[in-house]
C-alpha cells in the first residue's frame, strides 16, 4: 500500500518530467493573458496553443474578489505524412503537414449515485500518457481513499475516455450537486451556475445537465464541450455560458465596384532618378475610353436568420439596393455596369460618375485663345501668358508654364515648368495643385500643393499639407499655410533679409475669413468711435443753443441711423467671429512643420495659435504641438502624402 507522501512524490515526479516537456499550467490576470504566458514558457507561438480552462477568472468588485485565470496549455506540432499519389501519374510520395494537438492524458473522477466512477483519456499527438499515480492523485483529490486498485490500473492502460466504476459511494440524495439556470431576457444566452455537493453527495453528470437545459426549454446553442468540461472537472459558484443563441446575420448592402481611383490620396507620385519628379507618369487626370466599363454595381445579399436558445426565428434583414450612380456622358449597361458614352476624364461627383470632355489647348493661351472658360477639363500643350485667366469645371493640365496669370479649376491644377507669378494672379484648385516650383505666386489649394524644386516668396494656402519634394525642395520666404502639415527638404534661407512663415494645425479658409471678419470687426468700430464723438459734439452744440440749423439736425439724424445699422452689423460680425473661432477651436488638427535637411534662424512656425520664432539652426527636424508648447523631435516623413500622388499620367 502507498501512503500520500510516497504517493504526492511520485505524481510530483511524473508531471515535472511531462509537464515542463508538452504542457503547461499558467495563470493571468485575463485568459488572454494567461494563454500569451503559457506561449513564453512554452517557447512557440500563440497560434499553436491548445488549452483547458481549470479555474475561470474574475475581475471582482470595485478591487476585491478579483481572481486569476488557471489555464492547461499543450502545443500543437505539425507531423510530416507521407502520402502515395496516384502510381499512374507521379512516381514519387508527396510529404504532407497535419497539424496535430499535442496534449497529455489526463483523468477525471465523478461521485455518482451508484458508486466512485474514474474516466483516463489517452494522449494526442506527441502528449504523455498518465501513469496510475497521476488516478490515485485524482482519486485522492476527491476523497476517495477506497477503491478497486486493479480497476484503477487497468482503466489508465486502457485509457479509453469512457467512465467506469471503482468504488462504491455510500450516496445521500440530499447532499447531490445543485445546477442553476439562468437564460437571459432576449433568450441568446444560458449560464449556469453549480453549486458543489455536500458529504455523501453525488456530482452532475454531462446528461444531467444537458436534461437541465432541456427542461428550461433551451434546444439550440447549446455548448456541448462546455458541459463536457464542467461535468469533468466542475467550477462551483460562477456563472459559466452554456448555451449561445444565433444571431441573424444582415445580409450586406449592395455597393459600387469603381474601376478607377476615386481616392486621390491613395495613388502613389513617382520620383526620378535625378530627384524630379515626372509629372508625365503622375495620370492625375484618369482618362477613360468610349464603351469603357467605369463601374459595376455589386448586388445586395439576403441576409441568415439567427435562431434564440429556445428555438424562436429571428429574422434577418436583407440588404438595401441602391441606384446606379449614372452621371453625365456615361450610361447603364449590361449586368449593372456603368459605360462611357465619351472618350474623357472619369470623374466621381456628388456620388454619381461622369465623364468629362477634354478641351485641348495646341500652343499658348495668348491674344490667339483669349481667357479660356470651359465646363470640362482642359490641356494646354504650351504655356500662359501673363495677364490671361483659364477657369475649368474640372482639372486644368498645363505643359509649359504659367506667368501672371489666374488659374481657377474644380478639380486639380498640375503644371510641368512651374509658376511665376511675378507678384500677380492667383492660382485656386478645388483639389490639388502639382507643379514644379511656385515663385512670387498666390497658390490656393483644397486639398494640398506639391512642388519638386521649391517655393520662393509666395503665398500658398492648402487644405490638407504643402509638400516640397527633391533635391531643390527648398521653401525660401513668403506665408505658406496648411491644415495638417508642411514638408520641405530646407526651410528658410542663410540671410535674414526674407521672411519665411509657416503656419498649420487650423483650416486655412477659416483663418482667411477670421482675418477678414476681425478687419471688418476694427473697421466699424473704429466708425463707431468717430461717429459717437461726433454725435456727441452735434448733441451738446444743440443743449447749448437750444436748436441746430437743418443741415446739422439732418446730419444728426443720419448720423443715427448709421450707428444703428452699424452696431447691428457690429454684433453680426462678432456673432460670426466666435463660430469661426468656435469651430477652428474643435478641429482635432495639431499639425506639424518638417524639414528632412535643414530650418534656418528666422523661420517664423505658428502651430495652432501657438508662435515659436526659430533663433537657431536645425537638422532633420519636425516642430509639433505638444502641452501648449512647439517642440522639436526627430524628422518625420510625410503622411503618405507626398508618396501617394497620383499613378502615372497620360492623356489623348
Amino acid at each position: 500500500m502507498i501512503d500520500f507522501v510516497q504517493l504526492q512524490e511520485i505524481v510530483k515526479q511524473h508531471l515535472d518530467q511531462d509537464r515542463a516537456i508538452r504542457s503547461v499550467d499558467v495563470s493571468g490576470s485575463t485568459l488572454e493573458a494567461a494563454v500569451n504566458e503559457a506561449a513564453t514558457l512554452l517557447n512557440t507561438h500563440v497560434r499553436r496553443l491548445e488549452y483547458e480552462i481549470i479555474e475561470r477568472g474574475s475581475s471582482g468588485f470595485m478591487g476585491t474578489g478579483k481572481k486569476e485565470w488557471v489555464i492547461r496549455a499543450y502545443e500543437r506540432i505539425l507531423v510530416k505524412k507521407k502520402k502515395q499519389k496516384d502510381e499512374d501519374i507521379f512516381d514519387e510520395d508527396e510529404t504532407i503537414e497535419e497539424e496535430i494537438i499535442s496534449k497529455d492524458g489526463d483523468a477525471f473522477v465523478q461521485r455518482w449515485p451508484n458508486g466512485i466512477y474514474l474516466k483516463v483519456t489517452p494522449p494526442e499527438g506527441s502528449g504523455k500518457r498518465i501513469f496510475s499515480p497521476y488516478a490515485l492523485q485524482a482519486l485522492y483529490n476527491k476523497n476517495i481513499t477506497d477503491y478497486d486498485t486493479e480497476a484503477v490500473e487497468n482503466l489508465v492502460k486502457q485509457a479509453s475516455g469512457e467512465y467506469a466504476k471503482v468504488a462504491d459511494y455510500n450516496h445521500n440524495p440530499a447532499n447531490d450537486s445543485i445546477a442553476y439556470v439562468e437564460v437571459d431576457d432576449s433568450e441568446m444566452k444560458v449560464f449556469m451556475i453549480i453549486q458543489p455537493p455536500t458529504e455523501g453527495g453525488a456530482d452532475l453528470p454531462v446528461d444531467a445537465l444537458k436534461g437541465l437545459l432541456v427542461q428550461h426549454r433551451v434546444y439550440h446553442g447549446v455548448k456541448e464541450d462546455v458541459l463536457t468540461a464542467i461535468a469533468d472537472r466542475p467550477v462551483y459558484k460562477e456563472k459559466i455560458e452554456t448555451a449561445e443563441g444565433l444571431r441573424p446575420q444582415n445580409g450586406k448592402d449592395a455597393y459600387i465596384h469603381y474601376n478607377f481611383e476615386v481616392d486621390q490620396t491613395k495613388i502613389k507620385l513617382k520620383e526620378g532618378a535625378n530627384g524630379r519628379v515626372n509629372f508625365k507618369e503622375l495620370n492625375i487626370i484618369q482618362n477613360v475610353v468610349q464603351n469603357e466599363v467605369l463601374a459595376k454595381k455589386i448586388p445586395p445579399q439576403d441576409g441568415v436568420d439567427g435562431k434564440t436558445v429556445t428555438g424562436k426565428i429571428l429574422p434577418a434583414r436583407a440588404g438595401h439596393d441602391i441606384p446606379l450612380p449614372v452621371g453625365t456622358n456615361v450610361h447603364a449597361g449590361d449586368n449593372d455596369t456603368i459605360i462611357a458614352d465619351i472618350n474623357g476624364q472619369v470623374i466621381l461627383a456628388g456620388g454619381k460618375i461622369n465623364v468629362e470632355p477634354v478641351y485641348t489647348v495646341d500652343g499658348d493661351v495668348n491674344l490667339k485663345t483669349g481667357n479660356i472658360i470651359f465646363l470640362g477639363t482642359v490641356m494646354i500643350n504650351g504655356n500662359i501668358d501673363d495677364g490671361f485667366y483659364v477657369k475649368a469645371a474640372g482639372n486644368i493640365e498645363v505643359k509649359g508654364s504659367v506667368g501672371k496669370a489666374d488659374l481657377d479649376a474644380e478639380g486639380d491644377i498640375i503644371i510641368y515648368q512651374g509658376i511665376n507669378g511675378k507678384s500677380g494672379g492667383k492660382i485656386r484648385a478645388g483639389r490639388s495643385i502639382w507643379s514644379r516650383f511656385i515663385e512670387n505666386a498666390n497658390v490656393e489649394a483644397g486639398n494640398m500643393v506639391v512642388v519638386t524644386d521649391g517655393i520662393i516668396n509666395s503665398y500658398v494656402d492648402a487644405l490638407k499639407s504643402i509638400i516640397c519634394m527633391g533635391k531643390r525642395a527648398h521653401i525660401m520666404g513668403g506665408r505658406l499655410r496648411a491644415g495638417e502639415e508642411i514638408n520641405a527638404k530646407v526651410l528658410g534661407n542663410s540671410t535674414s533679409g526674407t521672411e519665411t512663415t509657416c503656419e498649420v494645425g487650423f483650416d486655412p479658409t477659416s483663418k482667411i475669413e477670421l482675418e477678414r471678419l476681425l478687419t471688418l470687426k476694427l473697421s466699424a468700430e473704429s466708425e463707431l468711435d468717430d461717429m459717437k464723438l461726433d454725435l456727441q459734439n452735434l448733441i451738446n452744440t444743440k443743449k447749448q443753443r437750444k436748436s441746430l440749423p437743418e443741415e446739422k439736425e439732418a446730419y444728426m439724424s443720419e448720423l443715427m441711423d448709421r450707428r444703428q445699422t452699424l452696431t447691428e452689423d457690429l454684433k453680426k460680425t462678432i456673432e460670426e467671429i466666435e463660430k469661426v473661432q468656435g469651430y477652428m477651436k474643435d478641429m482635432e488638427i495639431c499639425g506639424r512643420v518638417s524639414a528632412s535637411t535643414k530650418v534656418w534662424p528666422g523661420v517664423k512656425i505658428l502651430i495652432r495659435d501657438v508662435k515659436e520664432n526659430v533663433h537657431t539652426e536645425y537638422r532633420s527636424v519636425t516642430f509639433i504641438l505638444e502641452n501648449g508648447l512647439i517642440r522639436a523631435t526627430k524628422y518625420e516623413e510625410p503622411d503618405e502624402l507626398a508618396k501617394k500622388g497620383l499613378d502615372g499620367y497620360s492623356s489623348n
